[in-house]
């Protein structure tokens, strides 16, 4: 599969993915989707013949970028389309001065997905929008 994985500022087309993702295949609540804070965020699209297909926002606090909302549309799924957001987010955050640890916080389903990306799980499993969760980091 060919992907064109990219920065965006494309951030209703993100949302849109989300929604699908997020809010009408898991259930979470539109309040806890929505934050309010992707425009402090980097996006990453991922297109295929100009069609969305999968998406992830980074948020910089100092020496941390902390990837998340990553999502891939079911008919993408497990093709690998979800590892290649997650390189071109850890590139994005190597991008930003002064960055050094990519975090996150993974469904427990998906721990051994960023395990192989080389992200490492610590601390207890908790509740995020009604789905158990794990923090995970890596070294950029």
């Amino acid at each position: 599969m060919t992907w064109l994985i990219s920065q965006t500022d494309d951030i209703p087309t993100c949302r849109a993915l989300r929604r699908i993702v997020f809010i009408e295949e898991q259930g979470v609540s539109e309040a806890d989707e929505v934050d309010g804070r992707d425009d402090a965020a980097l996006h990453v699209l991922a297109t295929q013949d100009g069609k969305p297909l999968g998406c992830a926002r980074i948020l910089i606090s100092g020496d941390v970028a902390k990837i998340g909302r990553v999502c891939v549309l079911k008919e993408a799924r497990g093709t690998g389309l979800g590892a290649a957001i997650i390189a071109a987010c850890l590139d994005a955050a190597r991008a930003q001065p002064g960055t050094s640890i990519a975090k996150l916080g993974a469904q427990t389903h998906a721990l051994a997905f960023y395990e192989k990306l080389g992200f490492v799980a610590f601390g207890p499993v908790y509740d995020d929008a009604g789905i158990p969760h794990r923090d995970m980091e890596r070294a950029l």
